[in-house]
């Protein structure tokens, strides 16, 4: 545990920071929530910036959607159908960019789960506008901050007419099995819904083509780990994800705020306790290091590693706690289908490394540019 200049408590031990995320005396922070704290009170909050007993009741109903069978049963040939198309694209073109690729089969799948299935063209170029560089608003006193403004709402209204307002009209219609459905179910208004499906989006398909690249990127640059994923059954293949997510998780800090003390293990076997009111930073990169939940040599890439009781194969990289991501077995399942077809292609290579972006608020990196290219090389 460590302290900022400006007062924030910082996270760096595995069961520290699972004690914070699992705490009922903390809630979300981060990602935006400034934001979301403006709107009015009568409009209803996405599930992530919602804590307690109404957020624990909707994950609990929701659960459904998510389950490993669930995963298997009806997302498995939306997985297979999408990848078997970007596949066929890669060859008729002989390269593409590896993040096109992705980010086609994660909106593909992620619709599926929300039941965003009437959009008109262009929903990849919507979200792409959507999502911002950076989480939180800028100040409204600055020429940028009334631009951005202007912008995201313009993006809202975008994804709402194009994607979101035609799903809902089909459900009211009659019900699917879908989130929407579900929300329709609740009592959410259109506004909410839409809130919904762009938080969903964010977590589904955003997270998940960058951590597809990630994964690629390793398997690309190392001829034995790529030997034994492609010799391994799919429970192996996914242990090899895990460990490559463990190393790289697509988010690398979660903050909390808390709401009453909260007492944390300290230095030997004294306890700090955190007042109420402060902010927490959980740093992922360093609490999927500790020795003493991933054993030895931390940084070593080593799929199937015995780690201390309790603790996940991938750390604490979907987190943990309430706020839980409960896609992991979709993003899992998602990038070994898509890795399996790929690497299996005739002469595939990397004809050009990706480029390495970050978004400070949250600890995550954005790779682009990653060309691929199939065939006899030139």
């Amino acid at each position: 545990m460590s302290r900022t200049d400006d007062g924030d408590w910082q996270v760096r031990g595995y069961d520290e920071a699972r004690t914070v995320l699992r705490s009922t005396a903390t809630v979300q922070a981060g990602l935006g929530i400034e934001s979301v704290e403006k709107l009015p009170a009568r409009v209803r909050r996405p599930v992530i910036y919602r804590d307690g007993p109404e957020h624990r009741e909707h994950r609990r109903q929701t659960a459904r959607f998510f389950t490993p069978r669930r995963v298997d049963q009806h997302y498995r040939d939306v997985m297979d159908r999408v990848t078997r198309a970007q596949l066929d694209h890669l060859r008729s073109a002989g390269r593409a960019p590896l993040s096109d690729l992705t980010f086609n089969l994660a909106i593909e799948v992620a619709c599926t789960v929300i039941g965003l299935t009437e959009s008109r063209p262009g929903i990849k170029q919507r979200l792409e506008r959507f999502f911002p560089e950076k989480f939180g608003t800028p100040g409204l006193t600055s020429l940028h901050g009334i631009y951005w403004m202007m912008r995201q709402n313009t993006n809202w209204l975008r994804v709402y007419l194009g994607d979101v307002r035609s799903a809902v009209r089909a459900r009211r219609r009659g019900r699917r099995d879908d989130l929407i459905s579900h929300l329709l179910d609740e009592g959410c208004s259109s506004v909410e819904i839409l809130g919904e499906c762009l938080t969903f989006a964010a977590a589904g398909m955003v997270t998940t083509r960058e951590f597809i690249t990630a994964a690629a990127w390793h398997l690309f640059s190392d001829a034995t780990l790529l030997a034994h994923y492609q010799a391994a059954d799919e429970a192996g293949r996914l242990a090899v994800l895990n460990e490559i997510l463990r190393l790289e998780p697509v988010i690398g800090r979660l903050r909390r705020r808390t709401t009453e003390p909260l007492d944390l293990p300290g230095n030997g076997e004294k306890t700090l306790t955190i007042p109420a009111g402060e902010h927490i930073d959980v740093l992922l990169d360093h609490t999927n290091l500790d020795e003493r939940a991933v054993g030895p040599q931390p940084q070593r890439l080593r799929p199937g590693r015995a780690t201390s009781e309790g603790a996940a194969s991938p750390g604490l990289s979907f987190g943990d706690g309430p706020h839980k991501c409960p896609g992991m077995h979709i993003a899992l399942l998602e990038t070994d289908v898509f890795l399996s077809g790929l690497f299996a292609l005739p002469g595939l290579r990397m004809a050009t490394p990706p480029t390495i972006g970050f978004i400070d608020g949250i600890a995550s990196y954005e790779l682009r540019h990653c060309i691929v290219e199939v065939g006899t090389a030139p």
